[in-house]
């Protein structure tokens, strides 16, 4: 049995997965938080095959492949992340499932930012560290908790390797033209300005999950994958590979999100800062923390927003509104860029499981051979699964994203 180690750290937290590589059945999961304050909090949750003879006997496809959990929860005092990753061994020695029958063979890592210089699943050295301390510059929220993450694991488990996946790397084969951004060419070299884009482990994974459920090889599709959070994002991804994206230098540019601004006039932030005497760190707060969804509808939440808006409060409609026209746009701008289009797929949090959105975001696009099914659509269910009708040139798909199993398999690829 292969197993993989899947983290991913933050400044204050981290989670894992561990993932049984050939069934691909997560065998335990677990999140370490509140670390560094003076109480913190550990949960372990251990999976195990469902064994109900009745869901056996009916061979029903809904229940194939269940499992039973069970959760187990701590709250103590973690310093740092060295002590979390003990935290996080204990409950598997004391939980299960036993480190010693299923040893990670690898810890795959997500680290967010890895700038023009890492493009495919990396092993973790002493240079790597440096590098990804020194690029911390263009991701500061999140850089250094996955460095803090890394060292922690190293110590934890230090005779298997350490791989890196970075969500910027899927966007590395993005053309010139389209991470280019048209301002002083001397000053963005030096600075390293550029669109590098997010998300990417979520849409690699979509892209190929999509073409796997439809019995396609993946080099033969055009697909927009509309990875769609509480952060979101819209990629072009051409013969497996992605060509535009719409998160840039930070994830801060593109669609609006549940408190990030997206695409927005620079010039605004000179007009705040002239007018209304905002300071640079007050204007990162406004647009990362303060805008979006949040700033226009006083809710973060595309659920409490959707439900404030039927139920006639004019700015989350209007919030709401901004959304899906936002949306609409990055889809017909892709659909342009690719020329022709196969599949468009939804993930992540809303983009599975908002009917409305993914409906009201496409309406209107019959013409482009883009419809979808009323009833499909509503129906609700946890697989991929096809939500155009069946005259609907563009075939439009749910998947449901699996960041984690795709961080395991690049990381058993490169080990192997």
């Amino acid at each position: 049995m292969t197993a993989v180690l899947v983290v991913n750290s933050g400044s204050s937290s981290f989670k894992y997965q561990l993932i049984e590589m050939d069934t691909e059945q997560i065998l335990a999961s677990g999140l370490i938080e509140r670390i560094g304050e003076s109480t913190g909090a550990s949960s372990h949750t251990v999976y195990s095959p469902a064994v109900e003879a009745e869901a056996e006997a009916e061979a029903d496809a809904d229940s194939a492949g269940e499992t039973s959990e069970a959760e187990f929860t701590r709250e103590l005092p973690i310093p740092d992340h060295t002590a979390g990753f003990a935290i996080m061994l204990e409950a598997f020695a004391e939980h299960g499932p036993s480190l010693d029958e299923h040893p990670p063979v690898a810890v795959g890592h997500r680290v967010v930012h890895g700038g023009a210089r890492f493009y495919e699943p990396t092993l973790v050295t002493k240079q790597v560290e440096k590098d990804i301390d020194e690029l911390s510059e263009l991701a500061p929220l999140h850089n250094p908790g996955a460095l803090q993450g890394i060292k922690a694991a190293e110590e934890a488990f230090p005779d298997v390797p350490h791989v890196a996946i970075f969500d910027t790397a899927f966007h590395q084969t993005l053309p010139p033209e389209a991470f280019t951004y048209a301002i002083n060419a001397d000053l963005a070299e030096r600075f390293r300005v550029r669109r590098y884009g997010f998300h990417g482990t979520s849409h690699r994974y979509v892209a190929n999950a999509g073409a796997e459920f439809l019995g396609r090889p993946v080099g033969e599709l055009n697909q927009i994958v509309v990875h769609l959070g509480n952060g979101a994002s819209v990629t072009a991804v051409r013969g497996g590979e992605s060509v535009e994206t719409s998160m840039g230098m930070t994830p801060l540019e593109g669609l609006v999100m549940g408190t990030r601004s997206g695409d927005i006039d620079a010039g605004v932030l000179f007009h705040l800062h002239r007018k209304a005497g905002l300071g640079v760190e007050e204007l990162d707060e406004l647009l990362n923390k303060g805008s979006g969804m949040l700033g226009l509808a006083g809710r973060g939440d595309m659920r409490d927003v959707i439900e404030a808006a039927q139920a006639g409060d004019g700015p989350s409609q209007l919030a709401l509104d901004v959304y899906l026209h936002r949306l609409k746009g990055y889809v017909g701008n892709y659909y342009a860029q690719l020329g022709r289009l196969d599949v468009i797929s939804f993930t992540a949090g809303v983009g599975e499981n908002n009917a409305l959105v993914r409906e009201r975001s496409l309406a209107g696009l019959e013409e482009l051979g883009i419809r979808i099914d009323p009833a499909r659509n509503e129906a609700s269910s946890r697989s991929t699964r096809v939500i155009s009708a069946d005259d609907s040139r563009v075939t439009v798909l749910v998947v449901p994203t699996d960041e984690e199993l795709e961080i395991a398999r690049q990381t058993l690829s490169l080990v192997k």
